[in-house]
């Protein structure tokens, strides 16, 4: 089901044409009282009025970006969608800015249409890392990644929501692309991670969010 129609060629182009730079990594400082987000666009321009996203499957083509995986990958998406129809737009694509990693994990390649179009400036580098990691060590993913206990948090100007969640990875492994070994591990803390995406509005799209920065906790006693 297209929730809304985005020209992929133009996100391609606009993503190739960023300066990459370095992704942020562990947890990100507690704002607590400041409504500001870390990382978010100060920018003033008014967003459009968004389309009614819908939580799209991996085997749909939100936006006609192809963010479906194998079987194999069980991405689930264990939260419930704000009523602000900007943040939950913003959570939806923040949902297919994780699937496009794992398709391009799965596809061997940081280049899939499903990764530009669903990332940019940091958030684009972070995406690249963690497949090129991958595709470099010889592993893809198997079993069941769930992400649950989002929340979301608008910044003042509406063209920035930082989309926070949890991760449990305990069965989610990593696999041998040649062998087809799976590499299974005793659950542990390092199994959880608390996610912290800044999710941005595409400047020429109708509603298509990208993450532009990503901070991760690991070992998150929280999301135990």
């Amino acid at each position: 089901m297209n929730r809304r129609t985005m020209p992929v060629t133009a996100a391609l182009a606009a993503t190739a044409a960023l300066l990459l730079t370095g992704c942020g990594g562990g947890s990100d400082s507690d704002s607590k009282d400041n409504d500001k987000i870390a990382g978010a666009d100060d920018g003033s321009a008014k967003p459009k009025k968004s389309a009614d996203p819908s939580g799209a499957p991996a085997a749909d083509k939100p936006d006609g970006v192809d963010v479906s995986l194998p079987k194999s990958m069980n991405l689930v998406f264990d939260w419930d969608r704000p009523k602000d129809k900007n943040e939950a737009a913003a959570m939806d694509d923040a949902a297919n800015f994780m699937r496009a990693i794992y398709r391009g994990i799965d596809k061997r390649t940081s280049k899939d249409a499903a990764v530009s179009a669903y990332s940019t400036g940091e958030g684009l580098h972070y995406a690249k890392v963690q497949i090129d990691n991958r595709i470099d060590g010889g592993w893809t993913a198997t079993g069941t990644r769930r992400h649950y206990q989002a929340t979301t948090r608008s910044a003042q100007n509406g063209n920035s929501v930082e989309v926070a969640f949890c991760v449990d990875s305990s069965k989610f492994y990593g696999k041998e692309v040649k062998t087809g070994k799976v590499l299974k591990s005793t659950p542990s803390i390092k199994d959880y991670d608390h996610f912290k995406v800044v999710m941005v509005k595409y400047p020429t799209g109708d509603a298509l969010w990208q993450a532009s920065k990503v901070f991760v906790e690991t070992k998150a006693k929280q999301c135990q």
